[in-house]
């Protein structure tokens, strides 16, 4: 292959702020994503029942868009059942907080949704997952939740969460440069994963410190909150690549669809309730919270 194949071949860098044109965005977006924040920490603050009322209507928006996408049915059977499954798990953590009921309804769920799937000789592995991809962090949240300082471990979670995505866009837009991943995730840069790692441990200190620990402290749970947040970017860029599609939607101005804006937490809230609850780490460092 000649050099000027080799050239053409080769993904070019992000441009950085000096190519960035206006886009009615940088509005919608800062908007709703302070409204979606504050409605988030009111229902956190509020109690387990309020945090369930929001994970049920985000989870059923998510559920919609996700069968949207892999099987291009918007309010199909499909979508159904993984609302269902959503619900009932929901209520089930509530009434039998800690018990194996929920898991068994996911379990069910996927089931049912795997099965329809076959039947209809489409991807079973795809539809069943839904189930399990939505209601495992669901379940994740709420056993926070009922964790000592369960409100403040949630906050300090979306903290890491949101201030990765915001940094990630910043940095990334500012530097540009040479990309992440270019056939997965075209307008990632490495300037802007470092980026957004480097503001959640900033943002993550600055809590910890303020809730009476160290900010060294706080600086590690927020590195750690925005590797695993990119990680779970990136594997719905991928999953949106394998049916090729742009966006999982467009219900938030600004933000594109629900599982768009939610992505990083499904993967980050399962893996903090693991540390919590099952290798009894405590993230917020013997901070009075």
């Amino acid at each position: 292959m000649n050099k000027s194949a080799n050239a053409v071949a080769q993904p070019s860098p992000a441009p950085g702020l000096r190519n960035v044109t206006f886009s009615k965005d940088w509005i919608t977006r800062p908007l709703f994503g302070a409204a979606l924040a504050l409605i988030t920490v009111a229902a956190v603050l509020g109690g387990a029942e309020y945090l369930a009322i929001l994970a049920v209507v985000v989870g059923i928006s998510a559920a919609r868009e996700w069968h949207r996408m892999v099987t291009s049915r918007v309010y199909g059977r499909d979508f159904v059942i993984t609302s269902a499954t959503i619900i009932v798990t929901v209520i089930s953590e509530l009434i039998w907080p800690r018990s194996a009921v929920s898991w068994l309804a996911i379990a069910a769920g996927m089931t049912l949704s795997a099965g329809m799937a076959r039947s209809r000789g489409e991807r079973v592995i795809w539809q069943g997952a839904g189930a399990a991809y939505l209601c495992i962090p669901i379940v994740a949240l709420l056993l926070l939740r009922g964790a000592p300082h369960g409100a403040m471990i949630i906050i300090a979670l979306f903290i890491g969460v949101w201030m990765t995505d915001t940094g990630a866009l910043i940095v990334g837009n500012l530097i540009g440069g040479a990309r992440l991943w270019p056939s997965l995730s075209p307008n990632k840069t490495w300037a802007g994963t470092l980026g957004g790692v480097a503001a959640a441990a900033a943002a993550e200190a600055g809590f910890v410190t303020l809730l009476g620990g160290h900010a060294l402290d706080g600086v590690i749970l927020g590195s750690g909150i925005a590797v695993i947040a990119h990680c779970g970017d990136l594997f719905e860029s991928w999953v949106k690549r394998v049916f090729q599609r742009k966006d999982s939607g467009s219900m938030i101005p600004g933000h594109g669809g629900v599982l768009d804006r939610i992505d990083s937490t499904l993967a980050a809230a399962p893996c903090l309730a693991v540390l919590v609850l099952v290798a009894g780490i405590n993230p917020l460092f013997g901070t009075q919270a």
